[in-house]
């Protein structure tokens, strides 16, 4: 008979304690007291201890398992772009210092759509729930749903859109600020072949992000309007196969600079430029936006425009806990400031000496 492995054992007590109490930079003692929830230790350091616990992978004794405040519903439209783990990341360690337990759910090709998400976690009796680019940046979904859900008495608060009508906390970065950044930054290095990729039009930030754009080529460069709209922006999908196909068709229209609307239409662009035997950023610059994990890694190193992902997701949390708790701020659009990453992929335009220090 063969014999079933069996599971490793939990490492020694004293083991836990002085791993912990390294982690933290505390005394054993302390930890001791924590974990056997005694008295005489400082709030703030029982949190560290906690998420030192959590964090090394030990399994919290029973006496310290917090009792949940309720249930948060978190709804994504996918797990590709890493961005959305981010915030979902965000999201869900601020609800879960507040003492609510957060449940995930996504939306995916074929499978469950926000509404039926929706009604699931309302079956589930969540207190709440937190959309991130939903049907609210849709310029073509029926905003309707929202204030049935409202009428139901489930708070709730929009990310990344924004809905005229319906009621409720709207939490968006400044896409216009976000391309005024990204244009200047090329401008700078004697780009003035600027060209835009982004997905469909019907999206709220989508539009944002065209008015930016417009507004700062036609100011630093001079171009018109109808110049810009009609050469310098393409339309794709939000994925790297998007983001080469729009690069694909700017570049063949002459572009040495691109503006993406996500990092995973940047690096599509960036392969779409060495395809063509371009140089990235010798012969093509791109910027992306977000500033998702990893783009610090990536060949080149992915300039980008970073979406304040951390101060987004803890006021989408503020915000909810207000409604939740019946003392809601005003029902409007809370801007946050993007910033400006320059890494590798932009350099000078073609034919631009880079400036020496003497010139600055």
């Amino acid at each position: 008979m063969s014999q079933q492995p069996t599971a490793s054992p939990a490492p020694p007590p004293t083991a836990r304690l002085a791993d912990i109490a390294a982690r933290v930079g505390v005394s054993e003692a302390t930890v001791s007291r924590v974990l056997n929830g005694r008295p005489g230790v400082a709030a703030a350091t029982r949190r560290s201890v906690l998420a030192a616990l959590d964090g090394l992978g030990y399994e919290r004794p029973t006496r310290l398992r917090a009792r949940s405040a309720g249930l948060v519903g978190l709804i994504i439209p996918e797990l590709d772009n890493p961005i959305f783990p981010a915030l979902a990341q965000v999201i869900g360690q601020a609800l879960t210092r507040q003492g609510y337990t957060p449940v995930l759910a996504t939306q995916t090709p074929g499978g469950s759509s926000e509404d039926e998400l929706t009604d699931l976690l309302v079956e589930r009796g969540v207190r709440g729930i937190i959309y991130v680019s939903g049907l609210h940046s849709d310029t073509t979904a029926d905003p309707g749903r929202y204030e049935r859900l409202r009428v139901q008495g489930v708070p709730f608060v929009l990310v990344d859109g924004y809905a005229p009508g319906v009621r409720a906390p709207f939490i968006s970065p400044d896409d216009r600020a976000a391309m005024r950044l990204a244009v200047t930054h090329l401008v700078s290095l004697g780009h003035v072949r600027i060209g835009l990729a982004l997905g469909p039009v019907r999206f709220v930030p989508v539009q944002r992000k065209i008015e930016g754009f417009v507004r700062a080529v036609r100011e630093q460069l001079g171009l018109d309007e109808e110049e810009i709209t009609g050469r310098l922006i393409a339309h794709s999908l939000f994925s790297v196969e998007g983001g080469q196909a729009a690069a694909g068709t700017l570049l063949d229209r002459g572009c040495t600079a691109l503006v993406c609307a996500s990092d995973l239409m940047a690096l599509g662009a960036v392969r779409a430029a060495r395809q063509r035997g371009r140089a990235v950023p010798g012969e093509v610059s791109v910027v992306g936006f977000d500033d998702s994990p990893l783009m610090a890694f990536t060949d080149p190193p992915l300039t980008t425009v970073r979406k304040p992902v951390p101060a987004m997701g803890q006021a989408a949390v503020r915000a909810l806990l207000e409604e939740i708790d019946a003392s809601p701020a005003p029902h409007s659009e809370f801007v946050f400031q993007p910033e400006l990453v320059v890494r590798g992929s932009t350099g000078s335009a073609p034919g631009r000496n880079p400036r020496r220090p003497e010139d600055v």
